[in-house]
């Protein structure tokens, strides 16, 4: 599982979106059918389809709300929980100091000076033997 931020979680962002769009679509349901209620009954032209099926649709803007609050508050514990979760620290192994004495310096390479580069070859040692007789 990908330890990422908060603030870049896609999941997490759908649900602050489509929360607060079920919260705000559930309250215009709400109160729109509750407006058409009110003043239908209150004129005196009230249908049955107006009042009955008015209740149904109060019911589910009310739904809606609810849910979209419940999504915020989910939201809400989510990033509370993530701001208790500690991030791992980075270790630091050993400090580089560039300008110290003891780090290896790339110009002058560490070579002992008793050891040569190229070993000697047998056939080598032999041949200026050789020429001197």
């Amino acid at each position: 599982m990908k330890n990422t931020a908060l603030i870049r979680s896609i999941p997490y962002w759908l649900l602050l979106v489509l929360s607060l769009a079920a919260l705000g679509l559930g309250a215009w349901i709400t109160t729109e059918q509750i407006g058409v209620m009110t003043t239908t009954l209150l004129d005196g032209t009230a249908t049955g389809v107006e009042v009955y099926a008015g209740q149904a649709w109060v019911v589910f803007g009310g739904a809606l709300v609810a849910g979209g609050i419940i999504g915020l508050f989910l939201a809400l514990a989510l990033a509370a929980a993530k701001t208790l979760i500690a991030r791992p620290g980075v270790e630091v192994v050993e400090t580089i100091d560039g300008n110290s004495a003891e780090a290896p310096s790339a110009v002058e390479p560490d070579i002992d000076s008793t050891t040569t580069a190229e070993p000697a070859l047998a056939s080598d040692a032999a041949e200026p033997a050789a020429a001197t007789r």
